[in-house]
């Protein structure tokens, strides 16, 4: 069983997308879920859902670790013509999965009390995303 998902972002950050992916299981019984969005300048992580600064400072971590290219320390890049965050955002993609495996019973994600399930976006601008969600049952 598969679907795709559209996810609007508004630039770099953390966009929570665990209630879709919750509706699209329920009553699907146990199984494995697979997660993977299909674009390489974004990432998805399962991550704290409670408190927001999580978020916010994992956005601001992301852009300390791989700053745009008109950053001087990245003047080692080459791929520059499609925009200082271009670039940054495939080497983030690269190092942040791409694709999540969450376990499925009774028609429920075995995520943490505290666990949700984002998109990453790495770019400045706004983007929509796609998801592909894949359910395998037992």
């Amino acid at each position: 069983m598969q679907i795709r998902i559209s996810v609007d972002t508004h630039g770099p950050g953390l966009t929570e997308v665990t209630p879709e992916v919750a509706r699209w299981l329920k009553g699907v019984g146990d199984g494995l879920l697979t997660v993977f969005v299909r674009h390489t300048s974004c990432s998805l992580l399962i991550q704290e859902n409670a408190d927001p600064e999580v978020r916010t400072d994992l956005a601001a971590f992301l852009t300390r670790l791989v700053p745009p290219s008109d950053d001087p320390s990245m003047s080692y890049l080459r791929h520059t013509y499609e925009g200082p965050d271009d670039m940054p955002a495939h080497i983030k993609a690269a190092l942040l999965p791409v694709s999540l495996s969450i376990p499925v019973a009774g028609g429920r994600m075995a995520l943490g009390t505290w666990q949700g399930i984002y998109l990453v976006e790495h770019r400045r601008a706004p983007h929509r995303r796609e998801i592909a969600l894949h359910f395998r049952p037992d």
